[in-house]
């Protein structure tokens, strides 16, 4: 491999390494410093009869008497060695915990993410086929006006629809009780929440591939088709949506964090288990260990999207990495 690309992937695991430090620092500072008493967590309502001495003797026990220096400087250590202690709202290992619902995220996050990107594009299409005509400007003005209604209200609107009025989908949960293996149950769980996502996320995209696609159908290479006897859909289908490529792969790699960030909000509307309700939990409970991880995963799923969007994009348009200093990689 030349060594300029050797060189090139270094520089984006430093920054990959050096970021995760950093939010690791910031995380840590801000979840020891707000309000709230951690012990409650653990030991729950017994903690208010607690005598100082037997807090004291509590606060040694998980290690929180200790120096916020001290403290972050042990957490580090043992995270190098895969411990990173336990949680003390669930009294077991944090990796324990969220091993057991990392999946369900995944699947609502997964299926949310390709769904969005794909209709969108779909739609974007169709809008920059049929620009200005009604089709297009109804699509165009429904679209503004539900993306601009919450998702937590679409959620508890869906709710009282189709849970409570009508009793068709389930109100919460990833499956009914004993059934985790039933892939009919884990569906109708499904339906809700992707539903939710799909709708907060897909006129907003929708309207930025038709912008970035009617920007491309005005370049100068058009009216060259056009004269070679192109129809406009063949123009869109064959050139304009390959040149846009590049700019929505970057806008689905900006995307993640609003995507995960929509995720765990309707876990926790939806009273579905993942990480978003994880999340909410450990920061409620001061459940410190917990936050940090989650905060870490979270993290390091953002950055991981944004280097390998980067990658992509350099791939596909090698002007990008000149532009950035990577001139020599190509030669």
């Amino acid at each position: 491999m030349h060594s300029n690309t050797l060189c090139y992937f270094f520089k984006k695991a430093a920054q990959l390494i050096v970021s995760l430090f950093a939010l690791s620092l910031i995380v840590f500072c801000i979840s020891r410093c707000a309000p709230g008493d951690p012990l409650k967590s653990y030991y729950g309502e017994s903690v208010e009869r607690m005598s100082t001495v037997q807090k004291n003797a509590a606060m040694e026990k998980l290690g929180l008497n200790k120096p916020l220096s001290t403290q972050y400087i042990l957490w580090l250590k043992s995270s190098f060695r895969g411990n990173f202690g336990i949680s003390l709202k669930y009294k077991q290992s944090v990796t324990r915990v969220i091993a057991g619902v990392y999946q369900n995220t995944l699947l609502l996050g997964g299926l949310s993410y390709v769904l969005t990107f794909t209709l969108s594009l779909l739609l974007g299409i169709f809008c920059c086929l049929h620009e200005d005509t009604l089709i297009d400007r109804f699509i165009c003005k429904t679209g503004t006006i539900t993306n601009s209604i919450p998702s937590f209200w679409i959620s508890l609107v869906l709710l009282l629809v189709f849970s409570v009025q009508l009793g068709l989908l389930p109100s919460g949960g990833a499956y009914a009780i004993g059934e985790a293996n039933n892939l009919i149950s884990r569906i109708k769980h499904l339906i809700l929440p992707l539903t939710v996502m799909i709708l907060s996320h897909l006129w907003y995209y929708g309207y930025l591939a038709r912008n970035l696609l009617l920007e491309e159908i005005r370049k100068g290479y058009v009216p060259l088709c056009k004269m070679k006897g192109l129809s406009r859909n063949q123009i869109v289908w064959r050139h304009c949506l390959r040149n846009m490529l590049p700019s929505y792969i970057s806008i689905m790699a900006i995307s993640i964090p609003h995507i995960v960030g929509g995720t765990y909000v309707v876990e926790k509307v939806f009273s579905y288990p993942g990480l978003g309700t994880l999340c909410f939990e450990s920061a409620k409970y001061h459940d410190y260990n917990m936050l940090m991880l989650l905060c870490l995963i979270t993290g390091t799923l953002v950055i991981i999207g944004n280097i390998l969007a980067q990658i992509i994009n350099d791939s596909i348009n090698p002007r990008m990495k000149h532009d950035r200093g990577y001139l020599n990689v190509e030669r």
